[in-house]
């Protein structure tokens, strides 16, 4: 399929479709809803990701806003895609608060990434991958097209693993393990994170950088000792 080989070209390596059944999803101009969505990940920078287990550095703000303005222009491209083959075709903004009250977009990118296949979200409330750990940025870009999806990811891999909640400063990760549907109030007080980080960080994009959490991941570390360090993902 066309899909296969525009990610390749794009130099995407991890990405799947998600089976969006069940859920409600953000509607297009005519008010419809879509069955799918189309989920990848850009990774970080690991480097920069080591660099932050004592909070958010210059390099990492600009790190994150570097792999967000990509996350964005690939999906523009992806539903101008799409479009041209006559599919309904809509964007999820890389990072973008709809809900400041909820503290939340309009639909959270780590559903389509489990439902994808691409991972499971750990104690750190965050997607989790196994060949980058959480040192990455999430794209969606939902369509209306029947595409293979899945399987789904229904559970977590971080078995005993509580580094990211010993290493928060908000205390703000509880420490509960994922399942699909599980309220995210059982894994994060998000006003507690988004509050520390206001108070602490505020020159890192106004509040909305930290990233302690992911940092510490074994799993990010391990991709790190893997590729030796050094390395531009």
């Amino acid at each position: 399929m066309w899909l296969d080989g525009w990610m390749r070209a794009q130099g995407i390596e991890w990405w799947g479709v998600a089976d969006l059944g069940g859920l409600k999803t953000p509607v297009d101009r005519w008010a419809r809803s879509f069955a799918r969505a189309v989920s990848w990940v850009v990774p970080m920078n690991p480097d920069v990701m080591m660099q932050i287990e004592n909070g958010p550095t210059p390099a990492y703000a600009e790190e994150y806003a570097r792999v967000n303005r990509l996350i964005n222009s690939l999906s523009r491209d992806l539903v101008k895609e799409w479009s041209a083959r006559g599919v309904r075709a809509q964007a999820v903004a890389a990072s973008e608060r709809t809900d400041a009250v909820g503290i939340r977009g309009d639909f959270p990118h780590k559903t389509a990434a489990t439902r994808a296949g691409l991972g499971w979200v750990g104690r750190n409330c965050q997607l989790v991958t196994r060949r980058f750990g959480p040192w990455v940025r999430l794209a969606t870009v939902f369509v209306d097209a029947e595409l293979p999806c899945g399987p789904a990811v229904e559970r977590d891999f971080c078995g005993r693993c509580r580094r990211c909640v010993e290493a928060c400063p908000a205390g703000a990760l509880k420490g509960g393990r994922w399942r699909p549907g599980i309220p995210r109030s059982r894994l994060l007080d998000a006003r507690a994170c988004d509050q520390w980080k206001k108070t602490h960080y505020p020159q890192y994009h106004g509040g909305h950088n930290c990233g302690i959490c992911s940092s510490v991941c074994p799993y990010g570390r391990k991709w790190f000792k893997r590729y030796g360090g050094s390395r531009e993902p």
